[in-house]
């Protein structure tokens, strides 16, 4: 599979993330929204820890798909209210090992677990 990560001239180059990707390969991986909870069901306390297990989440299913952190090609995040944005991607640089990849962060109203500050899903294309 590839992927082509696009940083247009005279825009942001960020280390987390890229302003666009192009993939080709011949099969599409939906993971869906991965919150930070573990095997037993218990939910992480604070954002950073959150996301860091929301992203074990994200890759244990790629993982299960065939696929990698590498051949994901677009990841939606989904804030709590008064989360910090910086906290986050600290937490993600922690334990995300693929390639910057296009992301769209997005506070919402609330998620559906209880107590949950982050939701994350992914879309990956794989050979």
């Amino acid at each position: 599979m590839t992927v082509e990560r696009l940083n247009p001239d005279g825009m942001y180059v960020s280390p987390a993330f890229a302003q666009g990707t192009v993939a080709q390969g011949s099969r599409t991986v939906y993971v869906g929204g991965q919150d930070g909870i573990d095997a037993d069901g218990k939910l992480a306390e604070g954002l950073g820890p959150q996301t860091e297990r929301a992203l074990r989440n994200v890759a244990a299913v790629l993982e299960a798909a065939g696929a990698t952190p590498d051949d994901v090609v677009k990841m939606n995040i989904h804030l709590a209210p008064g989360s910090d944005v910086n906290e986050g991607f600290a937490a993600s640089q922690r334990v995300w090992t693929g390639a910057p990849t296009a992301i769209t962060v997005v506070f919402v109203a609330g998620l559906g677990l209880p107590g949950a500050l982050v939701e994350i899903d992914a879309i990956a294309v794989v050979d």
